[in-house]
């Protein structure tokens, strides 16, 4: 007797052997595509080490005088141990807090200019913070006006984070002169640039119904933004702008270098001079600096946005 086959079976035992089929050729693909991307990634890592001057050899002099050819990166390594051992001040136990005065002998004049630091990198984050906010929503491709609106925004905050502090620092050095204002400006440019970044990333990610629902009732644009956007960025906004702050505590200790205020211009004075246990001294007061920014911070976040601990 001759039995026919179920036509369902068949068909679906030609799907499956379809979609076997297509996942082995995608599988297949996939290998093909990271294999290609490892060889570039190679090449290209290879070719940046080569630039970089990874391989380079030089000749170096040695302790009995003579001059023999070495890798430069191990050869150059244990100078940064002797770097590191120059900025370790001497410490003893029965002088302890003579050898802190010594290492610590600028204390007042460092103090002051600590403060200045942390006043040049709060006024550079409230004007980062303002220009970020306002020119994120026009860089969102989702909450953009019009096409050209989201070219300017986005080109603007693109070159305004491009150009590094220290770069801004100098033109507005040359502007105004030297002094904090010149920190100010720097910073805060660069953290406008940085910051709207983040927040138009945040913006395209919300929920669009909100806006929808304010628009339906006849709200313009601006009300949309108000009213639909800003309580769901909210919570991200400040914890990138907490964030950010931090970075521009460290960025403010450093554009001094060039003349823009804060700590900057005590690291410079201590590197010309080779003063390196200064240069521990203020590294010190940076971290903890830092540190203690970093947890006043961590709090004040949870505590917004609701994730304080309960008792």
């Amino acid at each position: 007797m001759v039995t026919l086959a179920d036509p369902v079976s068949t068909a679906r035992r030609a799907r499956l052997s379809g979609f076997e089929t297509e996942f082995q050729a995608q599988r297949q693909s996939a290998r093909r595509l990271w294999a290609i991307g490892t060889v570039i990634f190679l090449i290209l890592f290879m070719a940046s080490a080569w630039l970089g001057d990874f391989f380079k050899v030089t000749q170096l002099t040695m302790p009995d005088g003579s001059r023999e050819w070495r890798w430069i990166l191990p050869a150059g390594l244990p100078r940064l141990g002797e770097f590191v051992e120059k900025t370790i001040p001497v410490l003893r136990w029965d002088s302890l807090s003579a050898d802190f005065a010594e290492w610590f002998w600028r204390w007042k004049v460092w103090l002051n200019l600590l403060i200045e630091t942390i006043l040049i990198a709060f006024l550079a984050t409230t004007f980062g913070v303002i220009g970020g906010f306002l020119l994120s929503f026009p860089a969102s491709r989702n909450l953009a006006p019009n096409a050209w609106v989201l070219w300017f925004s986005r080109r603007y905050l693109e070159i305004a984070r491009t150009v590094p502090e220290l770069v801004w620092a100098l033109i507005f050095v040359f502007c105004f002169s030297v002094g904090p204002l010149a920190g100010v400006l720097a910073i805060g440019l660069h953290a406008t640039g940085a910051l709207g970044k983040l927040y138009s990333e945040v913006n395209e990610n919300i929920d669009m119904a909100p806006l929808e629902g304010v628009k339906a009732a006849g709200g313009s644009w601006f009300d949309q933004i108000r009213y639909g956007a800003v309580p769901q960025v909210l919570p991200n906004i400040i914890s990138y702008t907490l964030l950010r702050f931090e970075i521009n505590v460290r960025a403010s200790s450093i554009i001094g270098y060039v003349g823009a205020g804060g700590l900057g211009q005590e690291f410079r004075e201590a590197l010309s001079l080779q003063e390196y246990t200064d240069l521990s001294a203020l590294f010190l007061i940076i971290f903890v600096t830092v540190i203690v920014i970093d947890y006043g911070s961590e709090k004040l976040r949870h505590r917004i946005i609701g994730l304080e601990p309960t008792p």
